[in-house]
């Protein structure tokens, strides 16, 4: 029996903190407790200083395969996500082909199963082509995917989504929302506040992300349909989710760590401060963290994004949309959050593994006898954000340089150490 053995870390999970040791033996969690005694047969790891925690789940990631492996491959991208201490990922489905009927995501899952070092659930497409004009064949991709999205594309037609809901509702399954009104979009590439007039750059405006969330979340309390708005990064967006939750119990939203530590007041000219949704005022930020302290926002996810350096190397105007996060938003939000008293470790927790978890039903928890997938952080010592250091092929990021707290130390996915500093 292949036992490890963590030891004199701080056990988070649950709403609540331990001082305690977690035993894992044969891929799954076998004990947490006080001063537990490892046999000769045990491997010991050292967590003092550290927190440990059921594996992150981030439920929004671009892994870019098939179709885009010049940007990341599903090898590379699953490493950096144990490198930042995620065990189980939902990938999008911009992808060429579209994961749109079960012949194309079968060569996705063909990909996953050989590359992938931990845990991935694709979602399948709304529309074909995700072009928004024809359903695909929702009930044949029900077992198939963790849900449906049309990510990188909003669906522009009440009608279609009305459809999509009636239909993905009587397969009790999920849509993840890209919202995003294509008509209010102008060309723009940055948010419509101080820093776009004053650079004389275009702007995309709030009403573009919140007018598809205030109609969606009418059709789903109307149609009973399962409904998670992607990366919200407006007030409004904030307020009308708010609203709705208050009498709709199957809506859920998430936001990523860009948007809750920085700002349009943050910007610089270049690429990897480009975005979409883009980095909005800071009265947005301040409506985001209000959305998390209340619970209106259930999850943080990194909407993780790797181009190639080219892509990425034409400033804000001409750069591609899209960063990389998932190696460092564990370190962010702690740093940014948790540190400063914003939020507490329970609810950091709660946000990045246990709520994504919940609402897409991936199942694991910190509890003796689920499956072993731990992230190990240490949060004593500090450490410096150097992309030449991520394991992803995306390098963009606008936290190069950035003194936090959070380093992964060591990542299990089924009791085996896909991330490990001293491996």
């Amino acid at each position: 029996m292949k036992k490890l053995l963590i030891k004199g870390g701080t056990v988070v999970g649950e709403g609540r903190s331990l001082a305690a040791d977690v035993l894992v033996a044969d891929g799954v969690i076998a004990a947490i407790g006080e001063s537990l005694t490892p046999d000769e047969a045990t491997e010991v790891v050292d967590a003092e200083g550290c927190i440990v925690c059921y594996g992150l789940a981030d439920v929004h990631v671009h892994l870019r395969e098939p179709g885009y492996s010049a940007k990341e491959t599903i090898t590379s991208g699953t490493r950096a996500a144990a490198h930042g201490g995620v065990t189980t990922v939902c990938s999008m489905p911009n992808l060429q082909p579209a994961p749109d009927a079960p012949e194309t995501i079968a060569i996705e899952q063909q990909m996953i199963d050989k590359q992938a070092v931990i845990e991935v659930r694709p979602f399948a497409t709304i529309s074909s082509c995700r072009a928004g004009r024809e359903l695909t064949d929702v009930e044949a991709l029900r077992s198939l995917s963790v849900g449906y999205s049309d990510d990188g594309n909003g669906i522009q037609s009440e009608p279609l989504m009305r459809e999509a809901m009636r239909r993905i509702a009587a397969v009790d399954g999920i849509i993840a929302a890209h919202c995003e009104d294509d008509s209010l979009l102008h060309a723009g590439y940055i948010h419509d506040g101080e820093y776009a007039h004053a650079h004389g750059h275009k702007g995309i405006c709030s009403e573009s992300e919140w007018g598809p969330i205030k109609r969606d979340v009418k059709l789903a309390e109307e149609l009973g349909c399962r409904y998670h708005v992607c990366h919200i990064s407006t007030e409004e967006s904030v307020n009308i989710i708010r609203e709705a939750k208050a009498t709709c119990s199957h809506i859920s939203c998430e936001t990523a760590p860009h948007y809750l530590v920085l700002c349009d007041e943050d910007l610089r000219e270049e690429g990897c401060f480009k975005m979409n949704p883009p980095l909005r005022a800071a009265e947005d930020r301040a409506a985001l963290i209000e959305g998390i302290k209340d619970g209106t926002i259930e999850v943080i996810a990194t909407d993780h994004a790797p181009h190639t350096a080219e892509e990425k190397s034409r400033g804000l105007k001409g750069s591609a949309m899209g960063i990389v996060g998932i190696e460092t938003s564990f370190a962010i939000c702690y740093t940014h959050l948790v540190r400063k008293g914003v939020i507490s470790i329970e609810k950091l927790v709660e946000l990045m593994s246990e709520n994504p978890r919940r609402i897409f039903r991936l199942g694991g928890a910190m509890r003796v006898g689920e499956r072993a997938d731990i992230a190990v952080f240490d949060t004593q010592e500090p450490y410096t954000i150097d992309s030449s250091e991520f394991l992803s092929m995306g390098k963009a990021t606008p936290f190069e340089g950035y003194k936090v707290y959070g380093r992964c130390r060591l990542t299990l996915f089924n009791g085996e150490k896909v991330w490990s500093e001293n491996k």
